[in-house]
């Protein structure tokens, strides 16, 4: 799809994805769901060494803004990448910053 094809809504969607990424805490967070596999906000806590309530702050930016998938399993949610692709900007973003 060419840029020339988005609407403005999807076009104010991916911009609203981008803001929501574009905090440190969320990078590492996307960093460490890149792998595919859903975490919990305890996992996500504990890995990154922040409180709870952080994680879960960050998360809930995460998810209204359509970057994160959340599933609620008993007690607990699951958070997964919402879209494979996303991948590919975590990579560049990890590629760039190293340089």
């Amino acid at each position: 799809m060419k840029i020339n094809e988005l609407t403005v809504e999807q076009l104010e969607k991916a911009a609203n994805m981008l803001k929501a990424i574009a905090h440190p805490m969320r990078i590492a967070i996307l960093n460490f769901l890149e792998d595919g596999k859903k975490r919990t906000v305890t996992e996500i806590h504990e890995k990154l060494g922040i409180e709870q309530s952080t994680a879960s702050h960050h998360l809930g930016i995460l998810r209204d803004k359509g970057v994160l998938l959340a599933s609620r399993e008993g007690k607990n949610s699951y958070y997964s990448i919402r879209h494979n692709k996303l991948s590919t900007l975590i990579e560049c973003i990890n590629t760039c910053a190293c340089e």
